[in-house]
């Protein structure tokens, strides 16, 4: 009981802290996790053996961590090493592709395509937002889209506020489509063993409807923020060329993405799991860069990496000492056994949580919850992944705080002089989240019971 309290109080601390933001939350996540291994394993339960089994080492030395033979990939408890290798193999990726110039010059390239026109260049940038984030970090995918929004916008005459606040909600909308295009995905795969087939065949078709309903939902909020300005200047264009900083480190970055692209696709097939692809596309990216391979290390977000391996600890605590068993079995009394119900409150609970608090740490914590009730409730876990994919997901894009994307596109549309305020963002994001999450929810009921 004293472990299950203790294990309790350092996750809510933990919580807690990282909403206030003072202090970095690789460094929170990494002491609690200590405090976790220290405290509750080794002084009230004197258990090795839980020790070991939170840090995960052994699972290394394992084959089906690294080849799974087509039979889906090994789920542990704890720290899951898996994600950590994949995410951080696919920052190095990006780092490349980012250097070569890849995503402006393809901002560049579809903006010339619909003639440098604000309403296409909205539908397209929010369609090519979803598309990226189906494959590379959501944060990344902003990063650049709404640095080039905002260098198009000066150049045709309109603000560029309406495109990136779009961009932002499509990004988050295409991570849930993939196993790997957002961080609980990644987690939630790897956890339960399942594929990019699973999710794109899954959540990705739910998302790829809530898409349309999203793109004519955003069109009529701001078809008339996006008329350009008449200038009898001479409107000089950027060519989609001059983005490219190198030619060749440009080619080689495209193939290595389109090769983790397949990768990832196929992995069902060829039985590689996504710790083998993360550390094969890394190795293979800074054997290419060459001299630049130092620079790409020294970019990656070390501290998100960091981040992820204190929260599995604290997460792995919580499992061991039973309290998200004792969850999963309120969530279950509350429900009454009803699916329909379960289905429910797993959705909104995630969503709701996620639009306020991180929510990487929030479905760590809601997987062991969802084994729970599947095993106890006899439901099907597949539908519980889903719902919490979805939640977790989309409930994110409500306000500024709850996804890394939302914070990064309003900080890149600050520094260019255009301020995005709560009330702001919550007036387009906040209806736009509340209908794809009815659309995943009747998507769900329908497909599933």
């Amino acid at each position: 009981m004293i472990a299950s309290i203790l294990a309790l109080i350092i996750f809510l601390i933990m919580f807690g802290v990282i909403i206030s933001e003072k202090i970095e939350r690789h460094i929170v996540s990494l002491v609690c996790g200590l405090l976790m291994l220290v405290l509750v394993f080794g002084l009230c339960m004197h258990s090795w053996s839980a020790i070991w089994r939170t840090l995960a080492l052994g699972s290394f030395k394992e084959l089906s961590f690294w080849y799974a033979g087509g039979e889906g990939e090994s789920a542990s408890s704890g720290i899951n090493w898996a994600t950590i290798i994949f995410i951080a193999g696919m920052m190095v990726m990006v780092e490349g592709m980012g250097k070569s110039g890849f995503f402006r010059w393809l901002c560049l390239l579809i903006a010339k395509i619909v003639h440098y026109k604000a309403v296409p260049i909205f539908i397209t940038f929010m369609i090519m937002s979803f598309v990226l984030a189906m494959f590379i970090d959501s944060i990344t995918v902003i990063l650049f889209l709404a640095a080039v929004t905002v260098e198009l916008a000066a150049l045709l005459k309109f603000t560029p506020v309406p495109v990136i606040l779009a961009e932002i909600f499509c990004a988050n909308l295409g991570g849930s489509a993939t196993m790997c295009g957002d961080p609980p995905n990644i987690i939630i795969g790897t956890s339960l063993g399942y594929t990019f087939a699973d999710f794109i065949t899954n959540t990705g078709l739910i998302a790829l409807i809530s898409l349309v309903f999203i793109i004519v939902f955003f069109y009529f909020c701001f078809r008339k923020q996006l008329v350009q300005k008449e200038s009898n200047e001479k409107t000089i264009y950027p060519e989609p060329s001059s983005a490219i900083t190198n030619v060749k480190d440009f080619v080689i970055s495209a193939l290595i993405f389109a090769l983790a692209v397949v990768l990832l696709i196929t992995h069902a097939q060829t039985g590689l799991t996504v710790a083998t692809i993360g550390l094969g596309i890394c190795l293979l990216t800074l054997i290419t860069a060459g001299k630049n391979a130092l620079e790409l290390l020294k970019k990656v977000d070390y501290k998100t990496v960091l981040f992820f391996i204190g929260l599995f600890v604290v997460v792995g605590g919580l499992e061991e000492t039973g309290i998200l068993s004792i969850i999963a079995g309120f969530i279950a009394k509350i429900s009454e056994g009803n699916v329909a119900v379960m289905i429910a409150i797993v959705l909104w609970v995630s969503a709701i949580a996620s639009a306020f608090v991180d929510n990487i740490p929030f479905a760590a914590t809601m997987i062991p919850v969802i084994k729970a009730l599947a095993a106890s409730q006899g439901v099907d876990i597949e539908i519980l992944s889903w719902t919490l994919a979805l939640g977790t997901d989309i409930g994110g894009s409500a306000t500024p705080i709850g996804a890394s994307a939302n914070v990064v596109g309003i900080s890149v549309a600050a520094r260019n002089g255009y301020m995005i305020g709560w009330g702001k963002y919550c007036k387009y994001a906040a209806p736009a989240t509340v209908i794809v999450m009815l659309i995943s929810m009747f998507s769900i009921y329908i497909r599933y019971l």
